[in-house]
């Protein structure tokens, strides 16, 4: 039986597109490393939930973890990667930013919109991976990271549901799963949790398992998540 949750896996594409082709200048290991690495692999759960959202277009193209007014370099349409190297050897001009945002990031939030507004699922879970160690634009550059982060900015779902996750991932991880650091969650798990519970999953990239090994671990702790959430109050 599927579990009651919205899985979305926002930056596992690798994909220029089109509207993009004449103006961007990363190579295609670039664009994989601004990207969440092995998130394809490790949220690969698409008969273990009941709905799985991702898409194909690269974070450095379309960051669907952005507000659609955020045009700062490491915003929705971006100028640098997290890396501090340059997208574009010239920035698309306003049409092109348009089609960009209408194409792919409008109908991946409508849908998870939608999905919450429909009241069949119990969570909506962000999924992605981060580097282990911080790159140059984020606020812990140069930092290793902790196998886990997860995050909830204290109020897009119940902090107890984020221990229990956290209890159940330590240990199949065999190392530090942190709460709300270095990530307190995102423009998804903020905006979407008006409309119900959402979380954000940060799997370090360090090589302490293989991806399928981290894959097993999250099905395993979700699965552990919602019968927590799901047991009578008092339990």
């Amino acid at each position: 039986m599927a579990l009651p949750l919205v899985l979305s896996v926002p930056h596992a594409g690798t994909s220029v597109p089109p509207e993009a082709e004449p103006y961007c200048v990363l190579t295609p290991a670039q664009i994989e490393a601004d990207g969440d690495e092995g998130a394809a692999e490790i949220y690969a759960l698409a008969d273990e939930v009941e709905v799985h959202v991702t898409t194909e277009v690269a974070r450095a193209i379309v960051d669907l973890n952005r507000a659609p007014d955020d045009f700062r370099p490491d915003g929705i349409i971006k100028t640098h990667t997290c890396w501090q190297e340059p997208v574009y050897a010239a920035f698309p001009p306003p049409d092109v930013v348009r089609a960009l945002i209408d194409a792919y990031w409008r109908p991946y939030h409508r849908r998870l919109r939608q999905l919450g507004q429909s009241g069949r699922f119990l969570l909506g879970v962000d999924g992605h991976t981060m580097a282990a160690t911080g790159p140059p634009t984020a606020s812990d550059a140069g930092s290793t990271r902790p196998h886990a982060c997860l995050s909830n900015d204290d109020r897009t779902c119940p902090t107890e549901w984020l221990v229990a996750l956290q209890e159940a991932l330590a240990p199949r991880l065999g190392g530090e799963v942190t709460v709300n650091t270095p990530f307190r969650g995102g423009y998804i798990t903020r905006t979407c949790a008006e409309d119900m519970p959402w979380l954000q999953i940060e799997l370090s990239r360090a090589p302490y398992m293989t991806n399928q090994q981290k894959r097993q671990a999250v099905l395993a702790s979700l699965v552990e998540l919602c019968r927590f959430i799901g047991k009578p109050e008092g339990e």
